[in-house]
């Protein structure tokens, strides 16, 4: 990212403001179209469950978004940028293996998240349109405006973003002058910021201990919000949310008023079926434009979620937790990115939600489980941050065992939604769990796998080959991709590419590796001449987040090694060489498949299968590492686990 980039996201301005209002707050700002009405449920309403949901809601603001998300974890932001993955890739370094498993269960969670957040806000928005017709069939309208959402994240979220931020501007605006009409004359619904009513509420609730899983709705999007951290800039983020907060709880309090003045009645005595005090707060008049700006912000509710997914996924690409996948820049900014493959899954997983579910109130069981892990998967790695960071362990201890209380808490009250839909979110996240582990385990095999010899040895033959005019020439410029981290070593297979399977001459011999970085935005090189003028490595050193896009770095490179006098790239060939004509260069990569000679452990089995079943469908290696296929050639070579030493042939005369 450039230092003009950093600026602007480290600066609070009104454009940033807006901007942030726009991508970050869609989520957790749509809440409350469901929360209060998910509270009350279908019993009678009283003053003791209104006063005592409006209090939890106020706490849960205040501890689990505010303390925890906006002022702690934004705080362990990978230069400048947020999530679960980029959190684990900064706690990584303290060699802890198990820190692997939080980030793949929370990534996993999170991703799950982003299938029934877009549903569950836009059916909420668009369900207003029910208390005019109540026969009215929402599903194909839901599905229509999330196929809308979907299509245009091709444009990028920086044009969605600035077509979202006013309207969002307009939405808190909203909320805060709808909640703020019910409370004039009702100012003792103020008294709910006392947590006894809170603490109150889960000890006479019908539902006790377990009325927190529909509180639990109100902070689902604080994850998200840490996720989108790189889009924004997190002064930003924390200036935002005194307006955004302020604004939400006005209107969570104005709900409570007008609910207080209709005590022993129901929300279907008061709204019909789908009876909804956020929209019983509205003027008969206002109602129609009230539920357009609604579902206008419930399809911005889905946009924080989509980028936060797009993102988490370039992470775990480069951590090797997911299969490599086609990614678009759409804009010139770094920070935007979009994934094809992910934004119609997650599409197609939205789809299936609507028609399984139906309407809103059904989601709401399925909602909030999953992301409750993903919260307390990012407690434990922020516990390994600030020991990083060498906070003061009392404080350490005392934040952990305060949010890990709370969040178990709220797992356990979400737990009860596991029979009614939050099977639905813990399967998905069970499935992405699996995936993750599959990739990720299989690449350690391999790798543990992949013979490293010295270049020293090949030296001397690679020099006299380079010179065999007897052997006819592959190439002017030969060019490897090595995982050899080490300048002085390479794979085995690469050796035998060059001296055996078809000996190939070239005049030039380049050995290229790309080395990711924990850091997300940085684009170094660095040039190693192993052989003079017949062998060179080149080192690049890029962030997580960083395009990799080896053709045009590799041509950058050679052109500024010409520049300096370091190699000649002239054809060799003399009619050419008379004329300046630049040599050709020629990529080879390596391809593995899984050899017939294996004698595998029942799991490796398993691991293996997938991997090389899964890794059909991904992106080729050419195209993941940018390179132009014309210049290209793939060489399979059989990967053996644990090869029999000896089979025991009996030879007979």
């Amino acid at each position: 990212m450039s230092s003009h980039q950093k600026g602007q996201l480290n600066k609070v301005s009104f454009a940033g403001l807006l901007i942030t209002l726009g991508i970050i707050y869609g989520d957790i700002g749509t809440s409350p179209l469901y929360v209060m009405k998910a509270i009350i449920g279908s019993g009678l309403i009283n003053e003791d469950t209104v006063l005592g949901g409006v209090s939890c809601i106020f706490w849960t603001l205040t501890l689990q978004t505010t303390i925890k998300y906006v002022y702690i974890t934004l705080k362990a932001d990978n230069h400048g940028e947020g999530g679960i993955f980029a959190l684990y890739a900064l706690v990584k370094r303290t060699k802890v293996k198990w820190l692997i498993v939080p980030a793949v269960i929370g990534g996993s969670a999170l991703l799950a998240d982003g299938i029934i957040t877009p549903p569950i806000s836009v059916s909420s928005a668009v369900e207003g349109l029910r208390t005019f017709y109540p026969d009215l069939n929402t599903v194909p309208i839901v599905i229509s405006i999330l196929f809308v959402l979907f299509y245009i994240q091709q444009f990028g979220t920086k044009l969605v973003g600035k077509f979202f931020a006013p309207m969002m501007l307009v939405w808190f605006s909203m909320l805060g002058i709808l909640g703020s009409i019910q409370i004039a004359g009702h100012f003792e619904v103020f008294k709910a910021i006392n947590p006894y009513y809170a603490i109150h509420l889960l000890s006479i609730h019908p539902e006790g201990f377990f009325v927190l899983g529909a509180v639990f709705l109100c902070t689902t999007g604080a994850e998200a919000l840490y996720s989108d951290m790189g889009h924004c800039g997190r002064p930003n983020i924390r200036v935002s949310w005194i307006f955004v907060k302020s604004m939400l709880l006005l209107n969570y309090f104005g709900q409570a008023a007008y609910l207080i003045g209709h005590q022993n009645q129901t929300l279907a005595s008061l709204g019909g079926e789908f009876g909804n005090p956020f929209y019983l707060i509205m003027a008969d008049w206002f109602r129609p434009f009230g539920i357009a700006i609604a579902t206008m912000a419930a399809v911005i509710a889905s946009q924080a979620v989509i980028s936060g997914s797009f993102t988490m996924i370039n992470e775990a690409m480069r951590l090797n937790f997911w299969p490599k996948v086609k990614i678009k820049y759409p804009t010139e900014l770094k920070g935007q990115i979009y994934i094809p493959s992910v934004n119609w899954l997650l599409f197609l997983g939205c789809v299936l939600v609507v028609l399984y579910f139906q309407v809103s109130t059904n989601m709401e069981a399925a909602y909030g489980l999953a992301i409750i892990l993903c919260m307390m998967m990012t407690t434990s790695l922020l516990t390994y941050y600030m020991l990083i960071k060498r906070v003061n362990r009392l404080f350490i201890l005392a934040i952990i065992l305060t949010y890990l209380f709370i969040e178990v808490c709220f797992l356990i009250a979400n737990m009860k939604k596991f029979g009614d839909g939050g099977n639905f979110t813990i399967a998905i996240t069970a499935i992405l769990i699996g995936l993750m582990t599959t990739w990720f385990k299989a690449k350690k095999i391999s790798k543990s796998y992949t013979k490293i010899v010295k270049i020293d040895n090949y030296k001397k033959v690679l020099a006299e080959l380079s010179a065999d005019l007897s052997i006819p020439k592959y190439a002017t410029h030969l060019v490897y991709m090595t995982n050899a981290g080490r300048a002085d070593e390479i794979e085995e297979k690469v050796m035998f590419s060059i001296l055996q399977k078809r000996p190939k001459r070239a005049d030039i011999y380049w050995f290229v590796h790309v080395n990711i970085l924990n850091e997300p935005y940085r684009s170094e090189y660095k040039v190693t001449e192993i052989i003079k003028d017949d062998l060179f490595r080149i080192d690049f050193h890029l962030g997580f987040r960083e395009p990799t896009k080896i053709n045009l770095m590799f041509k950058e490179v050679v052109r500024d090694m010409v520049k300096n006098g370091e190699v000649d790239i002239t054809s060799r060939y003399e009619s050419l060489n008379k004329n300046n004509i630049i040599g050709d260069f020629k990529f080879v990569l390596s391809e593995k498949f899984l050899s017939n000679d294996s004698e595998m452990r029942w799991h490796e089995k398993i691991i293996m299968n997938t991997y090389f079943a899964i890794k059909k469908l991904s992106l080729s290696e050419e195209k993941a590492f940018g390179l132009d296929s014309s210049s290209v050639k793939i060489e399979k070579f059989p990967m053996v686990l644990h090869a029999p030493e000896k089979i025991g042939l009996t030879r007979i005369p």
